[in-house]
């Protein structure tokens, strides 16, 4: 993988995040400053296996900064699971000339790109695109800031008609391995109580909780459920509230694939830049099989095999913090 970088591959894998076409446009335009060519491979892996691949220019990213979604599309593709699928994707590339992979994905995709880099020798380089922040090696990824901010923005409107009708809102964020999301949404609302996968939920305390609220008159409470919690989603624990509480009106309302869309945010535009433009810089500094991840504001490059999903536990200060906040 020692030899100079001439042509560059880009795709998005996996579940879309705002900011993936940010991340585009970077490594476009600065793979076109340092005079590689440079082609958009759509659909994913699957686009590698089916030869969709076009070139893409400096006009093929104008006017997308601001896009949700990619324009690259995305899917997955279980004949690249296999190695003739590989075998296949690494032809078309080959007839092509291609001799460096961008991927914008998660953990999933860049499994994939290693095992694809260690079977063809191509130098892949990841970017970490997933609104679940769940990524081991970085602060951040593309995506989060903006589906956090969506969440923020609809309960804060959930908020209003709980508070007109004294009703016991339970809203299910998207975070089905991981409770960034719900945590993040839910002290920015102030919410009563939130539920994660990375903590047990004790549901006799919710109960007890909620009791000791109808005593102090306190009837407007949101409770965040992130869809991976351990007892279920929002709509297992009605059903549970109701039984134990039937007196609490009890409403449901589950986000869903909104936070997904939408504009990107400022800080979601900003960090897939600057990820996008050191994803580039890596394959001409020969740094390759890597990911670009963000730790205290600097860039830094792990490993793809180390980009596991992070299974960590969310500190009890945290959770203190929450409970106090909602008293």
């Amino acid at each position: 993988m020692t030899k100079k970088i001439t042509k560059i591959g880009i795709l998005t894998s996996g579940g879309d995040s705002p900011g993936m076409n940010a991340a585009i446009r970077a490594v476009v335009r600065t793979a076109l400053y340092n005079k590689l060519e440079v082609f958009g491979i759509n659909h994913g892996y699957m686009g590698m296996v089916n030869d969709d691949i076009t070139p893409m220019d400096g006009r093929s990213v104008a006017n997308i900064i601001q896009r949700g979604g990619t324009i690259l599309k995305t899917s997955r593709c279980k004949e690249f699971l296999e190695y003739e699928g590989r075998k296949k994707a690494f032809d078309n590339l080959n007839k092509k000339g291609i001799d460096g992979l961008v991927i914008i994905g998660g953990d999933g995709s860049f499994r994939g790109a290693q095992i694809f880099s260690n079977e063809f020798n191509i130098p892949c380089i990841g970017l970490p695109g997933t609104i679940d922040k769940d990524i081991a090696g970085t602060d951040y990824t593309i995506g989060f800031d903006t589906a956090t901010n969506t969440a923020v923005e609809a309960i804060d409107k959930i908020r209003d008609t709980a508070d007109a009708h004294d009703r016991l809102f339970l809203v299910e964020v998207m975070g089905r391995d991981a409770g960034y999301i719900a945590l993040h949404s839910g002290i920015a609302t102030g919410a009563e109580n939130i539920l994660i996968p990375e903590r047990k939920t004790d549901l006799e305390e919710i109960i007890l909780s909620l009791e000791e609220k109808e005593k102090r008159k306190k009837l407007v409470n949101i409770i965040i459920v992130a869809e991976g919690d351990e007892f279920g989603g929002a709509n297992d624990l009605s059903k549970y509230i109701k039984e134990k509480l039937p007196s609490l009106e009890v409403r449901v309302c589950i986000l869903g694939h909104i936070q997904r869309g939408g504009a990107p945010s400022c800080m979601d535009r900003v960090l897939a830049s600057r990820m996008g433009y050191h994803a580039v810089e890596c394959l001409l500094e020969g740094k390759h099989n890597v990911f670009v991840g963000i730790v205290n504001n600097k860039m830094h490059y792990i490993p793809l095999n180390e980009a596991i999903k992070k299974k960590q536990r969310i500190s009890d200060d945290w959770m203190k913090m929450v409970k106090i906040l909602a008293t």
